[in-house]
C-alpha cells in the first residue's frame, strides 16, 4: 500500500503539458528561475536542476513555436524530418544518415528500433524496452546529448521516455518534435496509438549568449499552467 501511494505521488509530481510550445516555455522558465552559473564546452551557461515532464501534442505548427521559435532552424529541421519517421529510417547506400538514425538503426550492428518493437510485441507488459544511444569508451565529443529511450505500453497506448544527459533548453523543441517520429514508428509497428512523450533532462541549461533572447521570450509569455494548451 505504501509503495502504491509513493508511485501515485510520483506520477502526480510529473508536469504534464498539452503542447510542445507550453512545455518549452515551462522548461525555459525552470532554468531561468532555478538555474545557477555554470560552464559548458561552449562557454558559460545558466544550469538548471534536473527536470521531468510529459508532452501530449508535438507539431511544427505549434503556435508558441511559430511565434517564438527559430523559424530558420525549424524549417530546416522540418525538411530533414519531412517524413515523420525519417529519424528511424535506415539510410540508403550513399545517403547521409538523419539525426540519431545510425544509433537507433545500426548501433554496433543492432537495429534497436526493430529489437524494441519485437520485444514489446512479445511481452507487452515489459519494462525492459530500453534503447541506449551511448557507446562505452567513445570519444567524449561524440557522446550524444540524448542518452536513452524507453518504451512501455500502458492503457493501450505506447508511451516513450527520452532521457537527455544535458540539453540546451533554448533549442530543446528542435529535438522533441523529431523524437515523436520515433515514437510513431514503434507504435505503428505494434498497431497502437501513441500516448504522451515523457522527457527527462539531467542538466537543462541556457547559454549565457542566449540569455537576452530567453528573457525576452519569458517576458512576453505568461507562465504556463500544467496541462495548458
Amino acid at each position: 500500500m505504501a509503495e502504491g501511494r509513493e508511485v501515485a505521488a510520483a506520477e502526480r509530481a510529473v508536469r504534464r503539458w498539452n503542447s510542445c510550445g507550453t512545455a518549452w516555455l515551462a522548461l525555459l522558465r525552470h532554468v531561468w528561475s532555478a538555474g545557477e552559473a555554470g560552464m559548458d564546452e561552449g562557454g558559460p551557461i545558466i544550469e538548471g536542476p534536473p527536470v521531468l515532464f510529459e508532452v501530449n501534442a508535438l507539431s511544427w505548427d505549434d503556435p508558441v513555436l511559430c511565434h517564438h521559435g527559430d523559424r530558420i532552424r525549424m524549417a530546416r529541421a522540418a525538411r530533414e524530418s519531412s517524413q515523420p519517421r525519417d529519424l528511424v529510417r535506415r539510410a540508403e547506400p550513399g545517403e547521409a544518415p538523419v539525426g540519431y538514425s545510425v544509433r537507433l538503426r545500426d548501433l554496433q550492428g543492432v537495429d534497436q528500433i526493430r529489437w524494441v518493437t519485437d520485444l514489446l510485441r512479445a511481452r507487452p507488459w515489459t519494462t525492459s524496452a530500453w534503447i541506449s544511444l551511448t557507446v562505452p569508451g567513445e570519444p567524449v565529443d561524440a557522446v550524444p546529448c540524448l542518452a536513452a529511450l524507453s518504451f512501455r505500453i500502458r492503457g493501450y497506448q505506447l508511451i516513450m521516455t527520452a532521457m537527455f544527459r544535458s540539453q540546451n533548453a533554448y533549442r530543446a523543441y528542435l529535438s522533441y518534435i523529431p523524437l515523436r517520429g520515433v515514437q510513431l514508428a514503434v507504435a505503428e509497428g505494434l498497431g497502437l496509438p501513441v500516448g504522451p512523450m515523457r522527457i527527462f533532462v539531467d542538466v537543462p541549461y541556457v547559454a549565457v549568449t542566449d540569455a537576452e533572447r530567453v528573457a525576452a521570450i519569458l517576458t512576453a509569455s505568461p507562465a504556463p499552467e500544467p496541462n495548458a494548451a
